[in-house]
């Protein structure tokens, strides 16, 4: 009887796809070579991963490169949140210190969440309309896989963040984009909306104050945003990150105000931009009780929560918002104002920002309206990085985002480099 030789599998070459080659083919060979999944193919470069690398190939070339493109703060987080941590990871008494803190969550975070809307919003949550999270940006993708099925359509924002997308494609659903304009003052327009998407979406992303373009919105535009959704039966999700850094008096204001928002709306607040905390990864995420449950299904299913050292750290941020918030915005008006004036005096002036850490400024009228074009031309001639706006979408071509959450002196470094390439 003769033997059949075994089917040969296809090769699949990471390298076809732009993943990581990890070793010599050699070394390779005895390997099984399994492609990613498909999703993971829909899935466009990050953004950040993208910049970073450019970051690191220039440098790779000996060039002394400043960047200006990640909001990721760089100071640090207030004393008296590091201390409570300090006291809390170092406390004897406490024996589930060090363990599970999905089993042994912390009374105080969900309180002092809860104290938090009652005193900030004038709002009052329920245990069954909270859920705490390690920060949003894993919060928005949890969030999506607890509420959206395959072939399922969600409305985001664009420009707007890319991870709203990006959970939408790790549940195999679609997205349609509401554009931004600045004509609008970057309001979402619900009349943009065609019936069909409508009538066919189960959410709808909304984030103020707004990353990248700075946005913030009245107290009216959410009372239009929780009708729409009650009409249309989508669920509204507001991104609210950038609550805590606001300026010049204005505060922000909650979807949650609005009366009657928990029966069609969720909250993502986070403590990453407002308490210089992206590293600590807390957050939470408010409203609407069954989509709440949804979440901690998810999140009981695929994490274990954060330390119950963070937990009380972040109880004692929040019990402290006001004081310790108030020191991080001083730095980042001042900021916000050395580089407002210093693109007003190269001829390029910019709305001055009422909220976030950013800079939303339109292109120079030599690059015609490509941010893709100024981005690569002062990276290749300057050494700088910005992000340039149609990273966020087609619809924030034409502008670029600058971060505050750089020292000053850099910030000042890259501004004369920048007026020196783009001004000529």
């Amino acid at each position: 009887m003769t033997r059949r030789a075994p089917a040969r599998i296809p090769r699949f070459s990471a390298l076809d796809h732009g993943w990581p080659d990890f070793g010599p083919a050699a070394l390779m060979e005895p390997l099984m070579e399994l492609p990613p999944a498909n999703r993971l193919l829909k899935l466009p470069p990050y953004l950040f991963a993208a910049l970073r690398k450019k970051i690191a190939d220039k440098k790779a070339q000996g060039v002394k490169v400043i960047t200006l493109g990640i909001g990721d703060p760089d100071f640090p987080s207030p004393d008296p949140i590091v201390r409570e941590l300090v006291r809390a990871i170092d406390d004897p008494g406490d024996l589930n210190r060090h363990r599970y803190g999905c089993d042994n969550p912390v009374d105080e975070l969900p309180r002092a969440i809860k104290d938090f809307y009652k005193r900030r919003y004038g709002v009052s949550l329920s245990d069954d309309q909270i859920a705490v999270t390690s920060g949003t940006k894993d919060a928005i993708v949890q969030f999506c896989l607890g509420v959206l099925n395959p072939g399922d359509l969600a409305i985001a924002p664009q420009p707007g963040y890319p991870t709203y997308n990006i959970g939408h494609v790790f549940c195999s659903a679609n997205t349609h984009t509401v554009p931004l304009r600045r004509e609008n003052a970057w309001l979402a327009d619900f009349r943009e909306i065609p019936p069909e998407a409508a009538q066919q979406a189960r959410l709808l992303w909304l984030n103020y104050p707004n990353n990248p373009t700075t946005a913030v919105a009245p107290l009216e535009f959410f009372r239009e945003a929780v009708e729409y959704g009650r009409r249309n039966g989508i669920l509204v999700c507001h991104d609210s990150a950038y609550s805590e850094n606001t300026y010049d008096g204005y505060k922000a204001p909650s979807i949650m105000e609005v009366p009657g928002a928990a029966d069609t709306a969720v909250e993502f607040y986070s403590l990453s931009k407002g308490f210089n905390m992206t590293g600590w990864r807390v957050g939470c995420v408010v409203g609407n009780p069954t989509a709440i449950k949804a979440l901690k299904l998810v999140k009981d299913n695929i994490d274990n929560g954060m330390l119950r050292a963070i937990q009380f750290a972040a109880a004692k941020a929040l019990d402290n918002l006001e004081a310790l918030t108030a020191p991080i915005n001083a730095v980042y008006q001042r900021r916000r104002d050395m580089v407002v004036a210093a693109l007003a005096r190269a001829g390029w002036p910019v709305d001055v920002p009422k909220a976030t850490i950013y800079i939303w400024a339109p292109t120079p009228e030599k690059y015609n309206g490509s941010s893709a074009a100024f981005a690569d031309d002062l990276l290749e001639k300057a050494g700088v990085v910005v992000t340039p706006g149609r990273s966020y979408g087609v619809t924030g071509d034409g502008y670029y985002r600058i971060s505050l959450t750089y020292p000053d002196d850099v910030i000042r470094e890259a501004l004369g480099r920048i007026v020196e390439v783009a001004g000529k």
